[in-house]
């Protein structure tokens, strides 16, 4: 069984049916399943969770929709931060990209496919992860 981590992005596309890339996100999710558990992160979790008003409905939403939810493991935290730091060096930002980091440390610790929207930033600071983008993956 291989379970793939899906980033923010894809799962927000999912969930509101976004007209760009519904189809696509769909359909990866779905070939997804097939093979294994669909995670979301509890970074993941926060970021789609802003809409929602009530906490329990998302919650139910989440688990009746089938997707995985799993804590962080600690071990990704000393490998998010390391590649924030990489990325640092390089002028990035500081503020608004470390979950991201976690999001990718994540899969990697884990052993998981990755599925984004926005794979450069994982390519570079997690390269041995497997990701599913809409390039790689059309």
């Amino acid at each position: 069984m291989t379970s793939t981590l899906i980033d923010t992005n894809v799962f927000l596309d999912v969930v509101e049916e976004r007209p760009d890339w519904f189809a696509w996100a769909r359909s990866k999710v779905l070939e997804a399943r097939r093979i294994g558990d669909v995670v979301i992160s509890p970074v993941v979790y926060a970021e789609a969770s802003t809409p929602y008003e009530d906490e329990h409905a998302f919650a139910k939403f989440i688990d009746t929709a089938g997707f995985v939810k799993e804590d962080l493991p600690f071990d990704c935290a000393f490998k998010a931060a390391k590649a924030h730091y990489e990325y640092r060096k390089r002028g990035g930002i500081r503020t608004t990209t470390l979950p991201d980091f976690f999001i990718g440390a994540h899969a990697l610790v884990r052993g998981y496919r990755l599925m984004t929207r926005d794979p450069a930033r994982f390519r570079t600071y997690f390269p041995e992860l497997d990701i599913i983008a809409p390039e790689s993956h059309p």
